[in-house]
């Protein structure tokens, strides 16, 4: 492999890690909105406003992204909301 082409591939691989993905809570008919603001408060740091409209957001479009970063920083909080019983994936 020459220089150039390993240079390439180096480059390639720190922008897929960098890559920003994003954490989405999806709407469900079983949790209360205070339970989906009390968990966005807890699991991904966010104030009261910032988890009352990621709700509304919920509730009206079905989905919300409610954190963006690197998948080894959002599947802790992913994996927090599941266990919440929440519906989320890393997009």
């Amino acid at each position: 492999m020459s220089y150039q082409e390993e240079t390439f591939e180096a480059l390639e691989t720190e922008a897929k890690e960098k890559q920003e993905n994003h954490l989405v809570l999806f709407n469900d008919d079983v949790n209360t909105f205070d339970f989906v603001i009390e968990s966005l408060i807890d699991v991904c740091q966010h104030d009261r406003e910032q988890a009352e409209q990621c709700s509304i957001i919920v509730h009206n479009n079905g989905k919300c992204s409610v954190k963006s970063g690197t998948v080894d920083k959002l599947r802790p909080m992913a994996d927090a909301l599941l266990d919440r019983g929440l519906s989320a994936s890393i997009d």
